[in-house]
């Protein structure tokens, strides 16, 4: 059997997402200027010579799995790349025109004002895995060494210190064991490993259990974002149009909304986001989004078009008090991972990259001390509560919570925390999402309960299977399934009865059936299907699915998400 390698670096990001490649980049800049003012003696002191950047993802290349919305505030990347427009970073066209609109089953009805935290003019609509492949362009130019096709599969620890990540093996078959092409996963020994996975990180989920980084914060709350990319006909598209909407189809309980944005070349990105703390364990975020095109003003937008691309994420809501400790030994969180997320502003990509230079300037000043201790890598907790980052994430601090008791008390709510700079509503606690899920019994009473359904024309609705063809996603079958339920038997006892199975509707990719009849009946897991959203392991109501990655290389391949 092959031996397991190891490979040493200075700093090692950890999924090829803004935040990492913003980090990667900044702490190059930062070496650079450091080694260039001790050669012209304009700094008294050592250089810093031949340190090592690694950034390991697990798309089979960068940019693979990069899904947003997005609308894009250019301030970090401005900050980061001051020439970002000259050196071609692919925009997809700076906002022009804004608008909101209340949906009802058939009307829509304008906002008499654009929000100010909804105001888009001079930001940039942007395909995340394109802006992301550019990044990993310029990581390149920077001396980052970038490795695609490798999935970090498990934290390295001395005691208690984080001193590298395992990634995952390769050509090992379905039931465990070394296939002919079996490539061991290596051993990736970093003075400092930064955690910027995205949402609901594996790493990072262990990581904050491991050693309590949640203490006396706010359970994390998610929700998912399922979009589609439309090729519609040749100068039909305005450029720099975005549209917001609420209302129809979710229930007013339901946090949550579409976006529809202009991109070039007459493509229109168009999703709905649905907060995962519903109540009705029936919620079928995949059947919501194809309703809302069903709307005529959103149908009239897409007619004459075709579908040509489909994705799913999950995006971090919890806002300010659900952000975890930011450091341990050895180890820093950044992005998404961290929770870098302003809901009511519904962006984070430049929270991201911001996140990751912070992170940069704090592992810089490690390497010159060389300490890597939970206590040096704490000043990057106090970079950011200094930038910023807080400055815009503390006032929003109560936004998803005051949509507790739905819409119309969340927009009173964001109202009033506006206008007071987020003094009221004041703090309150709240739970994990997956516990507002509430029972059939509790939802439903004794109602004679019917999965929610519709009828998909293959035109302008699709069912899973259809959308999930256009995400890309390939997964080699004969490997460990990476969705890992801990006990099938609650699936077919407890949940069937409980919960009506609700892994069957949150799974935008159909990942999970209940098949067979009687004694046979029993939980299908096609795991190929798998969009790499994170939803199961999220809103699980019994948090008995681990979501592990799969093969590196596998998963979808997005490329105008």
């Amino acid at each position: 059997m092959a031996e397991r390698e190891t490979l040493e670096v200075d700093a090692l990001f950890v999924g090829a997402g803004p935040a990492s490649l913003g980090g990667a980049i900044h702490l190059s800049h930062l070496i650079k200027a450091h080694n260039e003012k001790v050669e012209n003696g304009a700094l008294k002191a050592g250089k810093l010579e031949g340190i090592t950047i690694a950034v390991i993802e697990k798309g089979s290349e960068i940019g693979s799995h990069g899904l947003s919305g997005a609308v894009m505030d250019p301030i970090a990347l401005r900050e980061l790349i001051p020439d970002f427009e000259e050196r071609g970073a692919p925009l997809e066209g700076e906002v022009k025109e804004d608008y909101l609109y209340y949906l009802t089953a058939k009307r829509k009805i304008k906002f008499p004002f654009m929000p100010p935290p909804l105001s888009n003019h001079g930001k940039y609509i942007v395909s995340l895995s394109k802006l992301v492949r550019w990044m990993g362009t310029i990581a390149e130019e920077a001396g980052v060494n970038l490795f695609p096709s490798f999935p970090g599969a498990e934290l390295l620890y001395d005691n208690n210190s984080v001193v590298g990540v395992r990634t995952g093996d390769k050509g090992v078959n379905r039931d465990g064991k070394p296939k002919g092409n079996y490539e061991p996963g290596v051993d990736i020994i970093a003075k400092v490993t930064v955690l910027g996975e995205g949402p609901r990180g594996s790493l990072t989920k262990k990581l904050i259990e491991k050693i309590k980084l949640d203490a006396g914060r706010f359970p994390q709350v998610y929700a998912i974002g399922v979009k589609e990319i439309w090729e519609m006909p040749r100068g039909s598209v305005p450029p720099g149009r975005v549209i917001h909407t609420l209302g129809y189809p979710l229930k007013s309980e339901t946090f949550g909304g579409g976006f529809i944005y202009s991109m070039k070349n007459d493509l229109i990105d168009i999703g709905l986001v649905v907060g995962l703390d519903y109540r009705d364990p029936l919620t079928d975020p995949h059947l919501e989004f194809q309703r809302f095109k069903q709307h005529p003003y959103v149908a009239s937008l897409l007619k004459g078009g075709k579908l040509i691309g489909y994705g799913a994420k999950a995006i971090p809501e919890g806002g300010y008090y659900s952000i975890p400790q930011l450091y341990a030994d050895g180890v820093l969180l950044i992005g998404d991972s961290a929770g870098f997320l302003n809901g009511q502003r519904l962006k984070g990509i430049h929270l991201g990259i911001k996140s990751g230079m912070l992170a940069a300037e704090a592992i810089f000043q490690a390497l010159l001390k060389g300490d890597y201790s939970s206590r040096q890598l704490s000043s990057y907790q106090q970079l950011v509560d200094e930038s910023w980052i807080k400055k815009e994430l503390y006032p929003v601090r109560n936004f998803h919570s005051g949509f507790e008791n739905g819409r119309w008390a969340g927009l009173f709510n964001a109202g009033i925390s506006y206008i007071s700079g987020g003094r009221w509503p004041r703090k309150r606690a709240y739970d994990a999402g997956h516990k507002r899920m509430r029972k059939l019994s509790e939802y439903y009473g004794a109602q004679n309960i019917q999965p929610h359904t519709m009828k998909f024309d293959g035109e302008l609705t699709f069912d899973r299977l259809t959308d999930v063809y256009y995400s890309g996603t390939a997964h080699n079958e004969d490997q460990p399934c990476h969705l890992k339920v801990l006990d099938t038997s609650i699936c077919i006892n407890r949940c069937a009865v409980e919960y009506g199975n609700p892994c069957q509707y949150f799974c935008p990719a159909k990942v999970y059936e209940m098949v067979g009849d009687g004694q046979g009946r029993h939980l299908q897991i096609n795991f190929s299907n798998c969009v790499h959203c994170k939803t199961c392991d999220i809103m699980d109501p019994y948090q008995i699915i681990d979501w592990v990655p799969p093969e590196g290389g596998d998963g979808p391949n997005y490329v105008n998400m």
